[in-house]
């Protein structure tokens, strides 16, 4: 690489890091207002979020390696998620000492209505893009997941 090629990748680095920073911050504080808007804690959000992408009922176990909590966090997670009426735990009919936490449809219902009027204006944003940019923002977002999800267990780790 170029010494002029160096500094524009520079440039564009410096950027990138700023605009990824504006990026999870604005994240971050959308996540916390919908959380307040919901009345939950954020990550009680999110949990829902990746609950709805299941393809069934879980246990806490799974709830655990879902958010990165100890069982003793999902467990009160879950409490949390019950009271407010969007999850319930049953027995699993295959094993009776095994207890599910399963979604409540009606109460997802009413999450996905929120869902339902703030999404217009993310698909209106991406009706700007190309398939082709649209696939690598995607194939983006799915190499930060693996990557966050590494970072997380570095930072569990007593790493840095």
């Amino acid at each position: 690489m170029t010494q002029k090629n160096a500094a524009g990748r520079g440039r564009l680095m410096d950027e990138l890091s700023t605009a990824s920073r504006r990026y999870m911050a604005s994240y971050a504080l959308f996540n916390q207002a919908l959380a307040d808007h919901l009345r939950l804690h954020p990550t009680d959000l999110q949990c829902l979020n990746l609950l709805a992408l299941e393809p069934g009922p879980v246990t806490t176990g799974r709830v655990a390696e879902l958010t990165g909590l100890t069982t003793g966090s999902a467990t009160r997670l879950v409490d949390r998620l019950e009271r407010a009426g969007y999850v319930r735990r049953e027995r699993d009919v295959e094993d009776r000492r095994r207890v599910l936490v399963t979604l409540v449809p009606e109460r997802m219902a009413e999450f996905g209505e929120v869902w339902q009027k703030l999404n217009g204006s993310w698909f209106a944003m991406f009706d700007a893009y190309s398939d082709g940019e649209i696939a690598l923002l995607t194939a983006h977002m799915r190499r930060t997941v693996e990557l966050s999800a590494a970072q997380v267990e570095r930072l569990r780790g007593g790493e840095l």
